[in-house]
């Protein structure tokens, strides 16, 4: 299974997985009139909720709560992130076994360094920032005698350093418009279907695709279905939903296998 898709993504380690977009599949070039002007010093939560169909076939939900602040950083900004919590509604023993690797992580501080126009996103201090997560991640593990988390941490350890970086910045740079490459810009040449329309400032990117997947050990058809909403004053990616179909033979009915929502929102 791949890690792209963010921290979020080690979760679903003990699940099925399904095909993710990879960057660069989509040149995303951010309209003129998106500006790029993050809300300085105002408090934000930002919620990224995953619902994925397991192993014995449900739907597993959790939800990954951050808090967020911007700073001027120079000519750029600064995006300090705290995991506050891990929620999910499934059963206390699957909870148990999705949260427990990246339970040390809740309180964790990560700060990025943010470009001026919003293209380009580092992460401060990297290397102290792995070496704490893999520790805690393993110890965790260790005390709860849960030998997966310990393959984790040496997962996420044997990764190179760009890829670890990529692994740990996924969701911020959803987040930033100018830095989602998934964003269609232009009319795309893969056979995808997109849309986009305007609401004063928000503007909303609607794009429909196909892929297949192996669900339940068959390969099936799949119809997914991706939505942006921007906001061209500020450049941030309000929210974001992403759902994966199976559809039946001959266009018939759709059975949601996966969906994953990210949702920015001001605190108060």
């Amino acid at each position: 299974m791949t890690l792209a898709g963010g921290l979020g993504g080690a979760l679903l380690l003990l699940a099925q997985p399904l095909p993710e977009a990879a960057p660069g599949d989509h040149v995303a070039v951010v309209s003129a009139h998106v500006r790029f002007a993050p809300p300085v010093g105002v408090p934000m939560t930002y919620r990224v909720t995953t619902r994925r169909i397991g192993r014995d076939g449900a739907l597993i939900n959790f939800a990954l709560v951050y808090a967020l602040q911007w700073q001027q950083a120079g000519r750029g900004y600064r995006l300090d992130a705290v995991l506050q919590r891990i929620d999910s509604d499934a059963r206390p023993e699957v909870t148990r076994a999705l949260t427990l690797m990246l339970q040390p992580l809740v309180g964790e501080a990560m700060a990025y360094l943010v470009a001026p126009d919003g293209r380009r996103i580092d992460l401060v201090d990297p290397e102290q920032l792995w070496a704490r997560v893999t520790a805690r991640i393993e110890a965790a593990g260790a005390a709860a005698g849960r030998p997966e988390a310990k393959q984790l941490a040496e997962m996420i350890a044997a990764l190179p350093a760009a890829e670890r970086d990529r692994l740990a910045t996924a969701d911020i740079r959803a987040l930033i418009a100018p830095a989602n490459q998934a964003i269609p810009a232009h009319a795309p040449t893969d056979g995808a279907s997109v849309s986009i329309a305007h609401d004063g400032a928000l503007q909303t990117i609607a794009r429909v695709e196909q892929d297949a997947a192996a669900v339940g050990g068959v390969t099936q058809p799949l119809e997914i279905d991706n939505l942006w909403t921007i906001d061209t004053r500020t450049g941030l990616v309000m929210r974001e939903r992403r759902q994966s179909w199976i559809v039946e033979a001959g266009g018939g009915e759709r059975t949601l296998v996966e969906e994953r929502v990210r949702a920015l929102e001001p605190d108060g």
